[in-house]
């Protein structure tokens, strides 16, 4: 009971990550596969050294992580864990509920389960729809949600892009914008596809923290299957033998 209502707090504390706005802007499907080791890896590789500075994972420990991605206790300390945590330690990070609110203003939200709560497709749109605002408090503003308050942490992979809107008035005169087109005016470290890429491991590993035990049901899925065949017919061979002499 205790552990399903920090859940439920986990879930309504991620409004911070969009703390104020009205952007709704979908341009495309995440198309995530948490099937995919290797999307995984790098997933968490990317939340590790970009994320976990400021959001914590505490519903999830370190070695249910290298469990599930197939590695080893050494390759999971020396190659994803960044701090002097244990290998059956939460993934919680320094910074206290306090320090979050002094420094941003709000805490920044555990993100275990953001997946669940925004979906993958709204995850990936909002960190590749980012671009430079002098008018906001953060100097960037996004797409997805407008006046997100969270900073564009990743653009140093993706570069700085400035965006192009085409303001209309409505009958009653109210003014309304319409995107046009991202204009990058300093390239980052990777491709845009490279970036998308890289973003699409990054929600890849979000949807599997929001419930590891998925990759465990889709393990067992096939043979379920093979079950069911297997009684069905046997089910049907038993009725066509019952009924045998009924006329």
């Amino acid at each position: 009971m205790k552990k399903n209502i920090l859940i439920l707090l986990g879930l309504l504390s991620t409004s911070w990550v969009m703390a104020s706005g009205g952007g709704s802007y979908m341009g495309e499907k995440a198309h995530t596969n948490i099937r995919s080791v290797d999307s995984l890896r790098n997933g968490a590789k990317t939340f590790m050294n970009y994320c976990m500075g400021c959001h914590s994972m505490n519903f999830q420990r370190y070695n249910r992580v290298a469990e599930d991605l197939g590695l080893t206790e050494d390759e999971m300390m020396e190659s994803l864990v960044l701090t002097n945590a244990k290998f059956s330690d939460k993934m919680e990070i320094a910074m206290t509920p306090d320090q979050g609110n002094k420094w941003f203003g709000k805490a920044p939200p555990d993100l275990t389960v953001i997946a669940k709560a925004r979906g993958v497709d709204w995850l990936y749109n909002f960190l590749i729809n980012f671009y430079v605002d002098p008018t906001t408090p953060t100097g960037w503003n996004n797409l997805t949600f407008e006046n997100a308050s969270m900073p564009h942490i990743l653009w140093e992979l993706q570069g700085i892009r400035t965006a192009e809107f085409e303001v209309h008035q409505d009958e009653k005169g109210n003014e309304h914008k319409e995107f046009k087109s991202f204009e990058t005016v300093q390239a980052g470290l990777m491709s845009e596809q490279e970036y998308k890429d890289t973003v699409r491991d990054l929600v890849n590993f979000l949807d599997y923290s929001a419930e590891p035990a998925k990759l465990i049901r889709m393990s067992y899925a096939p043979w379920v299957l093979i079950f069911l065949a297997v009684f069905t017919l046997l089910a049907y061979l038993l009725k066509v033998n019952y009924f045998r002499d009924v006329h």
